[in-house]
């Protein structure tokens, strides 16, 4: 059986984010959903933290740096295309594009995003 969450990346946002990046939803299922993040150049998204989602991103295009704080683990790394990493429950972060073309991530979130309430505002570093 073919699944029935076959989409196509839209054209233009379906939604924007807590953090304020325009968000382009893409499959779902049940356990997950994927979705397309991207950042215009030089915008800063807002802090946040999520209450019960894990994520998992790739970076399609673009330039910038995330910060991520869990505990006393921080760090700040600089996204590109090709990388690939993790963003945990529980964990507060912040990304930027700081290229002179927009910042596109792909990314999966599990399980799917709830809703309202799942992004809390925290404190970042820029």
């Amino acid at each position: 059986m073919i699944a029935s969450g076959d989409r196509k990346l839209p054209d233009t946002p379906d939604v924007i984010a807590p953090d304020g990046s325009e968000v382009r939803l893409l499959s779902a299922t049940v356990r997950g959903s994927m979705a397309h993040f991207r950042l215009a150049p030089g915008q800063v998204a807002k802090a946040i933290v999520h209450r019960t989602v894990d994520e998992v991103w790739y970076v399609s295009a673009g330039r910038g740096r995330i910060w991520r704080k869990s505990g006393s683990d921080e760090s700040i790394i600089h996204l590109e295309p090709g990388l690939s990493l993790t963003i945990a429950v529980g964990t507060a972060f912040q990304f930027r594009c700081d290229g002179d073309t927009s910042l596109d991530i792909i990314g999966v979130t599990m399980p799917p995003w709830p809703g309202d309430g799942e992004a809390q505002f925290v404190d970042g570093v820029w």
